[in-house]
């Protein structure tokens, strides 16, 4: 057994390096100068390799890919879309544009009425007399100054083969409300399309959510599964579909609304005028100078 021991340890001995400095790195993290190295592997100016800049380039790298184009977002909706897709898309735009076309064009006209209705109210009844006061209304298109003519005239061009049969107060009457009832055909024009959006837009948009539900189950028939990549598309068609359907809807009952406020408020004022013009024209204070409102 001793002889044994010893002869192990011999072997052991001859076995280990002769020196130690090749038998494990030093503690420093430096490589000796006798450990033997590959040329090939170092770089060209001798310099040495900068980790943190490979570590920061596989970091930007995962966060670019991890970054991707979204693919089904409207233009790819565009693109992917059949013939159906696209006349959906087609009908909501047109939708969209012309009643935003009504409502910007309807403020307008009513802000140019609240204008008139203001002058008429400071200026007319100021005035002698009718023909006075119908100078005061100037203005292309003046709905107040249409209104006096038109009463005017009918207290003028009241004789007739049975037109002069018909009371005066009825005559001027029904001739002052004639005006107003072509006004208000006028002012509510337009306001039927934005009724119509609103209430048919959500279920345009939900055909396309139907037809795109369509799809996704095409799609998971052909496959024969339900992977996410084959049903992603077709649903996000879908959803973007009923969102255009609610973007459509929502402006054009909420614009409705609001102009239907706006030309009551209106045709109240043309109203209270036209009452006092009725009156001051039954009367005949207006030709004879008593046109001042009491």
């Amino acid at each position: 057994m001793a002889g044994e021991n010893i002869q192990l340890a011999q072997n052991a001995e001859t076995a280990a390096p002769a020196d130690p400095a090749l038998a494990a790195p030093a503690l420093d993290g430096t490589i000796p100068v006798d450990t033997a190295v590959d040329p090939s592997a170092l770089p060209v100016d001798g310099s040495a390799l900068d980790l943190t800049a490979v570590d920061e380039g596989v970091v930007d790298n995962s966060l670019s890919e991890g970054v991707a184009d979204n693919p089904y977002g409207l233009a790819e909706l565009w693109a992917q879309g059949d013939f159906v897709a696209r006349g959906t898309l087609i009908i909501l735009t047109l939708m969209s544009l012309y009643s935003w076309i009504i409502i910007l064009t309807k403020l307008w006209e009513q802000q140019r009425l609240l204008k008139q209705a203001k002058e008429a109210s400071r200026d007319f009844w100021t005035t002698n007399s009718l023909n006075e006061g119908l100078a005061k209304l100037t203005g292309k298109g003046n709905v107040y100054r249409s209104m006096v003519e038109s009463g005017i005239n009918a207290s003028e061009h009241h004789e007739g083969k049975l037109t002069e049969k018909v009371p005066l107060a009825d005559w001027i009457s029904g001739k002052l409300q004639q005006n107003i009832d072509r006004m208000t055909n006028e002012m509510q024009g337009g306001l039927s399309f934005l009724a119509s959006v609103g209430s048919t837009a959500p279920f345009v948009g939900l055909f396309g959510t139907v037809w795109g539900i369509y799809h996704a189950l095409i799609a998971i028939g052909v496959a024969g599964q339900a992977s996410i990549d084959k049903v992603a598309g077709p649903v996000g068609e879908a959803l973007i579909m009923t969102a255009i359907g609610l973007a459509v809807a929502v402006p054009a009952v909420l614009g409705y609304n609001w102009l239907l406020r706006r030309n009551k408020a209106i045709l109240d004022q043309l109203r209270y005028f036209t009452n006092d013009l009725y009156a001051t024209l039954v009367s005949g204070g207006g030709q004879s100078g008593g046109g001042q409102r009491k």
